[in-house]
């Protein structure tokens, strides 16, 4: 069913976005305060009001990277 699938997308996506911030928090200090209100005033604060790859852009300062997810799981060394 194409909405299954549509879904499933959907939820990998995410897991990219959420392993590819997360490598981010850990190259500039899983603590870094700078970060994380970086990301909240970048992305969070915005809610829905821009495209959500732009304020990922703004955040990363650059494209979510898929290789952070495949590393993640094992199934990519750096």
């Amino acid at each position: 069913d194409v909405y299954k699938r549509q879904g499933y997308y959907s939820y990998k996506w995410a897991e990219v976005l959420d392993a590819d911030a997360f490598e981010y928090f850990k190259e500039s200090g899983i603590f870094n305060r700078a970060t994380a209100a970086a990301f909240k005033e970048q992305v969070l604060s915005k809610g829905g009001s821009e495209d959500p790859m732009d304020l990922y852009v703004k955040f990363r300062g650059a494209a979510p990277n898929p290789d952070a997810l495949l590393r993640r799981a094992g199934l990519l060394t750096r």
